[in-house]
């Protein structure tokens, strides 16, 4: 603390001292007045009835302003009670508005939810009767699978199913009832018959198709269960199977003078024409040698395709010479027919002449009447 702190706290705790002592001396002396003025009133009775009814009038001052401070309390404890009450009602009113549409809101939404849900539920139970559905359509397909094992077990079936899928092809290409194209188990000449022939123009002429399904040793070859040697010797019998497939083709269906140089062996297994191709080329060739051409499903149908594309192509050939000729004779019609427009030109070209030399005449004559009746004769004029 500073020296000039120090004097200005010692100042004021002199200031103070010195005021509280005038206080006291005032309040003493107000005292002493007061006193002496109550002994002054006690000795004057005018004055003191004076007082008396000053102190009635002001108790009747103060009891009507109490009356009034009360009624004034009472109105506006009434009127509190009455704003407070509604207050109250409209509070209660909005808030039971509110709370009535929260539940109608939460009840709109538990409705909708309830209807997802069940739109859930009945889609959730559509798509398990489809899955069950389904499920017994593999099923089906499973026992349909085992079945056609089952068939192709067998040589004669697999034979029968071979023809059934050729028969499909050609008729899906060229249409039913085609002979003129096609014709199915055709008898030949050496009594053998053939599953398909096909009607090629010259000089290709008749082309045997033979369906062959070598499958007992490819399957063997195929299998993994077997020995590396196992199998080997199964692939070598597979190729001895096949070779003997393309030897009764050429030997029975390519015949002089009858069928065409060439024939086809048509496999139905796209897995079997695959093998071949890929790891069996001494297959192909030796059915090159032979005059066979090995043929899927799926090369045997752009085979016809090709081959309906040529046929048209020479049916269109066939009957260009017919329209070549039409075009002549219809190329002489159309010069005969213009020398006769022509004519007919000349002939309407005279007759127009004609016309307008006419047509002049007439205007001519026209103007001659119109001046004859233009022509006024006066009556003096006439000598009789």
């Amino acid at each position: 603390m500073t020296i000039l702190d120090l004097l200005i706290f010692l100042s004021g705790l002199g200031l103070g001292c010195l005021l509280s002592a005038w206080l006291m001396k005032s309040k003493s002396v107000q005292t002493d007045s007061s006193a002496y003025k109550l002994e002054l009133l006690g000795n004057n009775p005018v004055i003191l009835e004076g007082i008396h009814k000053t102190s009635e009038k002001t108790l009747e001052r103060l009891h009507q302003h109490q009356t009034q401070q009360t009624q004034t309390l009472q109105s506006f404890k009434d009127d509190l009670k009455t704003g407070m009450q509604e207050n109250f009602e409209k509070l209660q009113l909005t808030v039971e508005n509110r709370l009535e549409k929260i539940s109608q809101k939460v009840q709109e939404n538990l409705t909708a939810g309830f209807d997802k849900t069940n739109h859930a539920f009945t889609e959730l139970i559509a798509r398990l009767a489809k899955i069950d559905e389904a499920q017994k359509k593999i099923e089906s397909l499973s026992l349909n699978v085992v079945s056609l094992q089952d068939v192709l077990t067998d040589k004669k079936s697999r034979g029968i199913f071979g023809e059934v899928q050729l028969k499909n092809l050609l008729e899906n290409v060229f249409g039913e009832n085609q002979k003129n194209v096609f014709s199915l188990q055709t008898k030949l000449s050496n009594d053998t018959i053939v599953d398909a022939l096909l009607h090629l123009p010259d000089p290709i002429g008749k082309v045997g198709v033979d369906s062959k399904f070598p499958l007992e040793n490819f399957k063997r070859m195929v299998d993994r269960t077997h020995t590396d040697e196992a199998r080997l010797k199964f692939a070598k019998d597979f190729v001895s199977d096949f070779k003997k497939h393309i030897d009764a083709i050429a030997d029975k269906y390519i015949l002089k003078n009858e069928t065409s140089d060439q024939a086809i062996l048509f496999l139905p297994a796209e897995a079997i024409f695959a093998e071949v191709h890929a790891y069996h080329h001494e297959i192909v060739d030796y059915a090159h040698k032979k005059r066979v051409w090995i043929s899927s499903p799926t090369t045997f149908m752009a085979t016809l395709t090709s081959l309906q594309t040529v046929l048209m192509n020479m049916e269109r050939s066939k009957y260009m010479s017919i329209i070549h000729q039409e075009m002549n004779l219809l190329g002489q019609d159309f010069e005969r027919f213009e020398g006769r427009w022509n004519n007919l030109a000349k002939h309407i070209e005279t007759v127009s002449k004609d016309v307008s030399q006419i047509h002049t005449s007439s205007q001519k004559i026209s103007g001659r009447f119109k001046k004859i009746l233009d022509v006024e004769i006066k009556p003096d004029e006439i000598e009789l």
